[in-house]
C-alpha cells in the first residue's frame, strides 16, 4: 500500500498535539538547585515512576508554575528531590500513587522463583521488607498467576523502574 492512499496523516501538526495548560511563563529546568530547603513552602510535584524518568518534557505543578524540564540523559527524578526554589517556594519530586501488584512470598525459595519470573520479563522489582512490589500490568499478572503465586493489586507509589527502563 501506498503511503499517499492514507486517509489520515501518519503525523499529526504540533499544534494537534496535546500539551499542558499553558502558564504565563515557562521556567526552564537545565539542573537541579542545591538540594537543601530553607524554610520555603514546599509545593509537591506529583510524578509517576514513568514520569520520574522522563527528563526532557515540559509540566505544569498544581499552583500553576509550568516547567520546562532538560535536564541530562539519563538522569531519573528521586521522590524528595528539589525540581526548582526560590526564596519563598520549593518543588519537590513526590512518587505519584499508581497501580501495583503486591506480592507476600511464603519462602526464599518462592521469592526467588518470583524474582526469576520478574527479571525474565524486563520489569523492575521494588523489595519492601518481605514484599515484592511491581507495576501492574497484564502480561506479570499472568505470569504470577501461572506460578500459582497470590498478589494484591493497590494502589502505592512505585520507587522501581518503569518496564522500558529495566
Amino acid at each position: 500500500m501506498k503511503l499517499s492512499n492514507l486517509k489520515r496523516p501518519l503525523l499529526q501538526p504540533s499544534s494537534a498535539l496535546e500539551e499542558p495548560e499553558s502558564p504565563a511563563a515557562w521556567s526552564r529546568v537545565d539542573r537541579l538547585p542545591e538540594q537543601t530547603l530553607q524554610g520555603q513552602e514546599v509545593i509537591a510535584v506529583t510524578m509517576t515512576c514513568l514520569d520520574r524518568h522522563r527528563v526532557r518534557r515540559k509540566l505544569t505543578t498544581s499552583d500553576g508554575q509550568g516547567f520546562a524540564l532538560a535536564l541530562p540523559t539519563g538522569m531519573v527524578l528521586q521522590a524528595g528531590m528539589v525540581l526548582s526554589k526560590n526564596s519563598t517556594t520549593a518543588y519537590v519530586v513526590e512518587a505519584a500513587p499508581e497501580a501495583v501488584l503486591v506480592i507476600h512470598p511464603e519462602s526464599h525459595v518462592e521469592a526467588l522463583r518470583i524474582a526469576y519470573a520478574i527479571g525474565n520479563l524486563h520489569r523492575d522489582v521494588q523489595v519492601d521488607g518481605d514484599t515484592l512490589v511491581v507495576l501492574a500490568e497484564g502480561s506479570m499478572e499472568l505470569q504470577l498467576q501461572r506460578l500459582k503465586v497470590a498478589f494484591l493489586r493497590e494502589v502505592r507509589p512505585f520507587l522501581g523502574k518503569p518496564a522500558w527502563e529495566h
